[in-house]
Parts: structure tokens; C-alpha cells; sequence
């Protein structure tokens, strides 16, 4: 399945202020640690991707899914910031994933920082 995002301009911005100037790249994720439930979606920021991640869509950011997680998602998504608030909502024409997405980086630190 091929996947594809369509993001908003404060999407984008919000993104690039995530990076912080860093090397980076995001991976939409299903989190299901310590939540109780089927899990939480959060966008993340890694340094690399894992040896089961792909890559969904490469312009204007990288981001990547874990094959596992894959059949979790539309084709073809939206994800719009919130103005007022520091998450994103990701939805399809077939309806909402999640209107509460946070960033979460858990890129390595490199020793310079």
C-alpha cells in the first residue's frame, strides 16, 4: 500500500520546528506502552528508521510506518496543526484517526549537544 499526507502550512512549520535544525525524520506511530488500549498515535522524530519501518512519503519531510502498523492507515491522509494547541489531527474522507497527535523526539543526542 502506498500512502500519502497532505499537510497544512502550520503543519509544515510545526515540523520544521520540531527538527530544530537537527537531521531528523518522522514516523507516524501507534505507542500502545503503558496506555491500556489499543494505542496512541504520535508522530515521532528519529534519527533512523528501523529495519521494519518504510517510507511513505519522502516531500516536504521524511516520514515512515512500521509494515506492522501499515494496514492502520488511509491511503491518502490529512494532517492539519491546531492552531491554538501543540498537536495535529490526522484524518482521511473516511474519517478521523486521531485529533490529539503529539510530537514525541527520540532522535540519539550526539555529544556536541
Amino acid at each position: 500500500m502506498s500512502i500519502h499526507l497532505d499537510l497544512d502550512s502550520l503543519s509544515v512549520e510545526r515540523l520544521a520546528m520540531a527538527l530544530s535544525g537537527r537531521p531528523g525524520m518522522f514516523k507516524l506511530f501507534y505507542d500502545t506502552e503503558d496506555c491500556g488500549c489499543n494505542g496512541v498515535l504520535v508522530i515521532l522524530v528519529v534519527t533512523t528508521p528501523n529495519a521494519t519501518d518504510k517510507v511513505v512519503q519522502s516531500e516536504p519531510y521524511s516520514f515512515w510506518v512500521d509494515r506492522q502498523q501499515e494496514q492502520q492507515f488511509d491511503s491518502r491522509m490529512r494532517l492539519e496543526a491546531d492552531p491554538g494547541y501543540p498537536s495535529f489531527k490526522l484524518s482521511s474522507d473516511a474519517g478521523i484517526f486521531s485529533s490529539n497527535i503529539r510530537i514525541k523526539d527520540i532522535r540519539i543526542k550526539s555529544s556536541e549537544e
